[in-house]
């Protein structure tokens, strides 16, 4: 073996343990009067070079620094707990701990980010991860997204410092909101399955925990500039002053990024602030204010606009040689030449938190946070004279473009031009002739929340070996949600049809004042559409026992918790106020794990858990049936209950590490909506499903390989088998909440009836034994990385899935008669071909003076420019295959990233 290192150069190397003999992830390692900076691995493990004679500095939040003379061999480093700083329980409760926690768990931490993330979403960083699957979606910034063991992001829990962040009314992630934590993050955690989570609320799927920086911020700054394809920058500056002598620590970022986007007309801009503010009050008291936010804008590719195989082979007419897929069907210029778009998206969402730890004694500690979010903005939504011209924004319907024409005023108008743009001044020439006001419009979809939370942990050592936790959430969220007109497109008003729907029920002194109203001249920031508030209390307590036996080797945990649910719906725009709030709906849930560890020897551990979950149904789809316009309430409400067991074994060494696992999950009782078109007049409708059953299961394999100081070989295969298990009742609703007796044809009206009556449409969904789509079922990656010389590293990741199928959906079809109570036998899905990429990484870290450093990074992803089918729908009646599958979104080609960064 030849080394390149200097000659006076000693590789040192060692496992990082805390008090109790288990590894410390994520510990920063600096060499004083050098550059050397490194951190401790998933198992505690270090390794670099730095010269005779000097001195390793370690770090890590909540323990005594540590100083010690340089040495080949370090051996097991054990730190103490430190009376500078406490341990903030609200954080490190949701942390699963190797050779401890019986969970599986993978972890990121700052330097993976720093030399992996580049210009990518947050969550592709994760895609190496077994059971992770991580996508673009239709491509626009922010708008990735992530699933974990085939559950998606609404059932699986994220959290910033132990703070969950999901949408409470649906329970999703919208990643553009967090853009600016991929520099300030320390440690990314992902807890697969039940996990180790004691909140009040857990997830079915999985948890993915950030945890920023604090009091561990070391002293100093960064500066960054970063550019790569398509316009894409990214700069920012940081900087922390550490804990201070006084017992004060302030840390600070603030970034922008913009760029063109991969995708056509996907233009974006993005500004992300961290502050936090520590203050070490006493020797047992804590406290700290985080703040942080990402406000953007960004124009974007419905996934729902998604091409058919054949129809992106047809596009590569009218966009540049290789670049078919990077094509947008609602893209246009306006009659000025302007460019527009109808995926508009303007957000931000920041998060306060105020967190408090206070040591009672060297046994029990109470660490507290309360956390607020005032989230504002909107969503671009086109609006139409009737139905018929509404749809006619969408820019393709089941795979294939829309060319649609329209007559009006003896005028033919083409929506889409001949080389394949939207034709935004089409609009706008029909509307300025128009007698009868814009009959096409756009609007803000407007989504503002005011979200509050406080959660409280209380832990106690009782014994050596036994150690108590216990706690309470509490949350309250108000959601506003209201359509205002935004775009006349050169209309002089505009005239909102809904206001003549059916479910209108608000009174008028005389008929002409109801005919005023419904045929209002409406402007600029007038409501349209729909205009509802929510209300949601979630109140809940939780507990934790951890029993260490047979001399700490075997580590027993039994968790509970238990939850209130409640909601209300307000409907501000189709009935009169004092019948404005719907009835309120509450739901009690709550849950049971338990686990065990067994460390056989110092290489060798095993663990199972298992746990029971019932989780009430969200507000969206789930209690409310058509939330936008009505109060209708979903006639069988259910708490959706998930059941699991998965067993793992793990070999730790200082030159190999591997997980091996296997899970069994069953989800029952779950509340599903698929939608589709009516072939009348294009309006959409529902099926509501209660009662869906699915399982989940699999095995998963990753390991790290060292075999020299230089090198670092990675991997890891997740094969799963999720298939939906029985056959549920689908109820039909149309867009307006209303149920439906008929969904109307090419000649026929579509009918409405009483929810649950005799004729109330519904369909025995058959699709037992089908699998579940959306999520690839085989994953694999392999990854190699180089340090040859001091400062410089390179590497490269290999990704791959199979086994990855369609959705389906209930579109209506002129040759399906469905009448109630016929079951609709759900077809065979497509099983989307092998895909697979190859990611580069690069970076050199050089000195400029004894205090500054800095780096250069490359990063190249999909360097083979290898384009892949990630999602797809199929209908439900025909057998999946890529001739009739829609909504098709390929992976982006080729992309890169370069950056410099200074530290000083």
């Amino acid at each position: 073996m030849v080394s390149l290192a200097a000659a006076d150069d000693v590789t040192c190397k060692g496992v990082l343990v805390n008090e109790v003999g288990e590894p410390i992830i994520g510990a920063t390692i600096t060499v004083p009067g050098t550059k050397v900076v490194t951190t401790t691995d998933i198992d505690g493990n270090f390794s670099f070079s730095a010269p005779k004679g000097k001195k390793v500095h370690i770090n890590y939040i909540g323990y005594k620094p540590l100083d010690l003379e340089v040495a080949s061999d370090l051996g097991q480093v054990a730190m103490d707990v430190a009376s500078e700083m406490l341990q903030d329980v609200v954080v490190t409760q949701s942390i699963a701990r190797t050779r401890k926690t019986p969970v599986a768990v993978s972890a990121v931490n700052a330097e993976t980010l720093e030399i992996k993330l580049g210009n990518q979403e947050l969550p592709e960083v994760l895609k190496t991860t077994p059971g992770v699957w991580a996508t673009k979606d239709g491509g626009g910034f922010g708008d990735a997204k992530i699933n974990i063991r085939g559950f998606r992001s609404n059932n699986t829990a994220t959290m910033v410092n132990g703070v969950p962040v999901n949408d409470m009314e649906w329970g999703g992630i919208y990643w553009s909101n967090w853009s600016g934590l991929g520099d300030v993050t320390s440690s990314m955690q992902v807890q697969r399955g039940l996990g180790a989570t004691i909140i009040s609320s857990p997830s079915f799927g999985g948890t993915i925990n950030m945890i920023t920086k604090g009091l561990d911020a070391k002293r100093g700054g960064t500066a960054w500039y970063g550019l790569g394809n398509d316009n894409s920058m990214n700069y920012g500056i940081s900087f922390s002053t550490g804990l201070m002598k006084n017992g004060w620590a302030l840390t600070f970022l603030g970034a922008r990024k913009t760029g063109d986007g991969y995708i056509q007309g996907t233009d974006y801009e993005a500004y992300s602030y961290f502050l936090n503010i520590s203050k070490r009050l006493n020797d047992n008291n804590q406290i700290s204010l985080t703040v942080t936010g990402a406000p953007q804008t960004h124009n974007k590719r419905n996934s729902a606009n998604g091409l058919s195989i054949k129809e992106w082979q047809n596009v590569a007419n009218f966009m540049p040689k290789g670049e078919a897929y990077r094509y947008n069907p609602t893209y246009g210029l306006g009659l000025n030449g302007e460019e527009k778009s109808s995926q508009y998206n303007v957000y931000n969402k920041p998060v306060a938190m105020v967190n408090h730890v206070w040591q009672i004694n060297h046994k029990s500690s109470l660490s507290s946070v309360a956390y607020a979010s005032l989230g504002s903005g909107y969503g671009s939504n086109g609006q139409g004279y009737s139905s018929s011209y509404r749809n006619l924004w969408y820019g393709a319907t089941d795979g294939a473009l829309n060319w649609s024409t329209v007559e009006s005023n003896g005028v033919t108008y083409n929506l889409r031009h001949g080389n394949g743009m939207f034709a935004y001044d089409q609009i706008q020439l029909m509307n300025q002739n128009s007698t009868t006001g814009s009959l096409m419009a756009m609007s803000n979809s407007v989504n503002n929340h005011k979200w509050f939370g406080f959660i409280s942990n209380y832990k106690n050592e009782l014994t050596e070996n036994l150690a108590v936790t216990a706690g309470v959430d509490v949350r309250y969220y108000k959601g506003y949600h209201t359509n205002e007109l935004s775009d006349l497109y050169n209309g002089a008003y505009f005239i909102d049809e809904t206001r003549s729907n059916k479910n209108v029920t608000r009174t008028f002194a005389t008929p002409e004042a109801k005919l005023a109203w419904q045929r209002e001249k409406l402007g600029v920031g007038d409501v349209v559409y729909r205009d509802w508030d929510s209300r949601i209390w979630q109140e809940g307590v939780y507990a934790q026992a951890e029993y260490q036996a047979l001399d700490k080797k075997l580590n027993l945990v039994l968790a509970g918790a238990m939850n209130l649910n409640t909601y209300t719906r307000y409907e501000n725009f189709y009935v009169d106020e004092e019948f404005s709030k719907s009835p309120t709906k509450t739901f009690f849930a709550g849950n049971i794990k338990a686990g065990a560890n067994y460390n056989i020897n110092r290489y060798n551990n095993v663990y199972v858990n298992g746990g029971y979950i019932t989780r009430a149904p969200y507000l969206q789809y789930g209690v409310f049936v058509s939330p936008a316009n009505s109060n209708a309430i979903n006639p069988d409400p259910r708490n959706e209950k998930v059941a699991a067991v998965e067993v793992g074994y793990e070999f730790h060494s200082p030159k190999f590490t591997a997980q091996l696992n296997g899970y069994y999950t069953m989800w029952m009782d779950r509340t599903m909506v698929t939608s589709g078109t009516s072939e009348y007049d294009g309006t959409r409708y529902s099926a509501t499903m209660n009662g869906v059953d699915s399982r989940y299961m699999g095995v998963e394999l990753n390991f790290v390989y060292k075999p020299f100081k230089w090198m670092e070989l990675s991997g890891m295969l997740s094969i799963a088998d999720n298939t939906w298990q029985n056959d549920p009742i689908g109820y039909y609703y149309n867009s307006q909440g209303e149920a439906l007796s008929f969904l109307g044809n090419r000649e026929t009206a579509p009918v409405t009836t009483t929810p649950l009556a005799e004729d109330h449409l519904n369909a025995t969904i058959v699709q037992k034994g089908i699998k579940v789509g959306g999520s690839a079922q085989t994953t694999g990656a392999l990854g190699v990385q180089f340090k040859p010389f001091r400062g410089f590293r390179i590497g490269t990741d290999w990704t791959f899935n199979a086994r990855n199928y369609s959705d389906f959906t209930l579109n209506s079809r002129s040759d399906v008669s469905l009448s109630p109570g016929k079951p609709l036998i759900i077809s065979e899905p497509w099983k989307i071909p092998f895909g697979n990429q190859l990611d580069i990484n690069a970076s050199y870290n050089f000195p400029i003076t004894d205090n500054v450093r800095c780096t250069f990074s490359a990063n190249v992803y999909n360097a083979f420019n290898n384009y892949y089918v990630m999602d797809a729908y199929t209908n439900y009646s025909t057998v999946g295959t890529w001739e009739n599958a829609f909504r098709v979104i390929y992976s982006y080609g080729r992309t890169f990233n370069l950056r410099a960064k200074l530290y000083f």
